[in-house]
């Protein structure tokens, strides 16, 4: 993907920054696993549906986003895609090359468990902020008719989600790490 950034102020990183933060995820988790990494590297099935492509929620959903990065609302954005919500939430405890946090994540389970965590559903951000900058930014995701839900707080050195998934971030790190050269046979 190109695109421009008119102003570098104006630029976000993926990882999440300070303890304290509330986790927000933007768009809709739905029960759409097939062609994802999921069912590839768990299940060796490479089927299914792909997931659907909504441009109207696509353009709220980064609408939303922009703008609360640009009124420096937002420290932290990422996309969740391959992999799913649980590799997006994961990959912010440890990316950034500096200080590893962890968060607490608490999501309504309104769909099945594994399409929740590894689903590969179109237009999700996950973000980060402080929590006084919330209301703001729920005026802007309403502006452009985005979903918006609290789902967490950044924080700790482990990522808990729902209690189905609850590991350390160096844990997480280092599996990640080595994960090329452990497939290579290395």
């Amino acid at each position: 993907m190109v695109g421009l950034l008119e102003d570098v102020d104006h630029h976000c990183t993926s990882w999440f920054k300070d303890d304290g933060d509330v986790i927000l995820f933007l768009g809709l988790n739905k029960e759409e696993i097939g062609g994802s990494e999921y069912l590839k590297v768990i299940h060796d099935l490479e089927k299914g549906m792909p997931p659907a492509m909504d441009l109207t929620l696509e353009k709220a959903v980064q609408d939303s986003c922009l703008e609360g990065i640009q009124k420096g609302l937002i420290k932290s954005a990422h996309d969740c895609s391959e992999g799913g919500l649980a590799v997006a939430l994961s990959e912010c405890c440890f990316t950034g090359g500096g200080d590893r946090i962890g968060a607490k994540i608490d999501i309504p389970l309104d769909i099945r468990k594994d399409a929740l965590l590894f689903g590969e559903t179109q237009s999700r951000i996950v973000v980060t902020m402080a929590e006084g900058n919330l209301s703001e930014f729920n005026k802007i995701a309403a502006k452009y008719m985005a979903p918006v839900a609290v789902i967490g707080r950044v924080g700790g050195e482990r990522l808990v989600i729902n209690g189905l998934i609850d590991i350390s971030v160096s844990e997480m790190e280092k599996a990640w790490s080595e994960a090329i050269p452990r497939r290579l046979g290395q």
